[in-house]
């Protein structure tokens, strides 16, 4: 018996019972279908993070430092990086106001207690170097500047977002408005840099660092952010910026000096690990299945072990019984795996829009795998059949009833 004729066989064999065959085939369908919307689920965390920290852009250098002694580690780290123009191109305070904020403009009020986070307004302070070392652009108007910072100046600069709530089509430039009752007149608009939402930058409002007593209620601030030239700049920049903060602080604070980078690849790492987690988990559905595949192979054995006989007794050879119901289990599977994968898609969709408001598709990679997968699965879970039934003697099989 040729394959062709193995798969025409099969294929009456599975037409014949279409219910239980469907049966059958339900536990690879579920199987794959977990297997791939898992790992999908996995790899769309992957990709948010990825944009999250393509957001905050290449070669920044975040720094921690404080001083209990009252120190002023500002002016010192300004002029530092200032001397270091080899690697740094800029170095700027980075403080976040996370108290109540509203901010108005005409009848218009965004309050962050109160609005929802994807409208939540982000009131942010640094110098004229924060545009640069945020990888942030102006599109209208223009960015902070030195004399801004000087002269205490009542000016911000508002991200796309915050400026499309605040002013709808109309143009921000030089109008007023107000955070927590201080007025602060707009002269610049940053560019759309995060359309997601995921770090929030487009909702930010940018004012001078010196207004830190007047809105925050605070002289003091810690968080720095330094824009290096490239990342071989980027790696000798740290070692610098460390070496300078042990030398200012010493015992009498805290200061620490990292890169996003590192926190990506460690996260790239955890997610890799996600992946294989979540794959395990949805394989033990697919052993299920293929116990599911061996349950009725194994049936099929029973059922057809006269039809067994008569091929043996006139002198098919053990290997064309194997491959006939070896054959017979893969293509169960086969169309299985074809459904299951279709699910797959179709789950994958959904779990991407509803977690990630996007539109998530399985790679080719596990999509080619998981038909892969079904496919073993016929060969491993058929083949304890399959040898049964090439090892029946004649003489039995033809007494079955």
């Amino acid at each position: 018996m040729n394959l062709n004729q193995a798969f025409k066989i099969a294929a009456k064999s599975i037409a014949a019972k279409k219910g239980r065959s469907a049966l059958t085939m339900l536990g690879v369908i579920i199987g794959l279908a977990a297997v791939i919307i898992l790992v999908s689920y996995a790899q769309g965390q992957n990709q948010q993070m990825r944009a999250y920290y393509e957001s905050l852009g290449t070669n920044v250098i975040n720094i921690e430092a404080s001083s209990w002694n009252s120190q002023n580690i500002s002016d010192a780290l300004y002029n530092y990086c200032m001397e270091l123009d080899e690697y740094v191109l800029g170095v700027t305070p980075n403080i976040q106001m996370y108290n109540q904020t509203v901010v108005k403009y005409g009848a218009k009020t965004l309050d962050n207690y109160q609005t929802s986070w994807e409208e939540s307004p982000q009131v942010v302070m640094g110098n004229q170097q924060f545009a640069l070392c945020n990888n942030l652009t102006v599109a209208k108007g223009r960015d902070l500047s030195y004399l801004d910072i000087q002269k205490y100046s009542q000016v911000c600069v508002l991200g796309s977002k915050m400026a499309s709530m605040l002013f709808n089509y109309a143009d921000p430039i030089g109008k007023t408005i107000t955070i927590n009752g201080t007025p602060f007149e707009v002269v610049g608009v940053f560019e759309e840099k995060d359309p997601n939402n995921y770090s929030g930058v487009d909702r930010y409002i940018l004012v001078p660092y010196t207004m830190t007593r007047l809105l925050n209620s605070s002289t003091s601030w810690s968080s720095f952010v330094a824009k290096a030239k490239d990342s071989a700049s980027t790696t000798r920049a740290i070692t610098l910026l460390d070496g300078f903060l042990k030398g200012l602080i010493g015992e009498n604070g805290y200061y620490y000096v990292q890169t996003p980078n590192q926190w990506q690849e460690q996260g790239e790492a955890q997610d890799k690990l996600q992946q294989r987690f979540l794959g395990g988990i949805a394989a033990i559905s697919l052993a299920v299945g293929g116990i599911g595949i061996m349950n009725i192979m194994l049936v099929t054995v029973t059922e057809r072990t006269r039809e067994i006989g008569i091929r043996k007794a006139i002198g098919a050879e053990r290997r064309s019984i194997i491959a006939q119901f070896l054959i017979e289990a893969c293509m169960i599977c086969g169309i299985g795996g074809i459904f299951g994968i279709a699910a797959g898609y179709i789950g994958t969709l959904i779990v991407g829009k509803l977690s990630f408001n996007m539109i998530l598709w399985p790679s080719v990679g596990v999509t080619v795998g998981a038909f892969f997968i079904s496919v073993a699965l016929g060969v491993i879970f058929g083949l304890y059949p399959a040898i049964k039934a090439s090892g029946l003697q004649p003489v039995v099989a033809l007494r079955a009833e």
